[in-house]
């Protein structure tokens, strides 16, 4: 009886001689492309550099999300039917002074 000289065995057992001759080939294979020295500065730069900096405005912008999403909706429905039912009465009077009061207050 003839055995199959290709190894079949996976990986999935660590210590199993196939997992052994995997990761050595893996290695050696980092150290073909790369000196000694560059794979130790990319593993330097790598453990090192790992920091991510979250800029003010990103935390500002989650903060205001935060207080935005716990807030109660709002249901302005009835306020709008009621201004469409007015403006196609032809009763509609808006308030002139409120609205330039308005628009100063957000412009300055």
């Amino acid at each position: 009886m003839v055995m199959n000289p290709i190894n079949t065995r996976t990986p999935f057992f660590p210590h199993s001689k196939s997992a052994q001759e995997a990761q050595a080939s893996k290695s050696s294979a980092i150290m073909r492309r790369n000196s000694y020295d560059r794979v130790q500065d990319l593993n330097d730069k790598t453990s090192r550099d790992v920091n991510v900096a979250i800029p003010e405005s990103i935390r500002d912008y989650s903060r205001i999300k935060r207080v935005v999403d716990a807030a109660p909706e709002v249901d302005n429905s009835a306020k709008i039917a009621a201004l469409k039912a007015q403006i196609n009465a032809g009763t509609y009077e808006p308030n002139y002074d409120a609205i330039a009061d308005k628009m100063l207050s957000t412009e300055f």
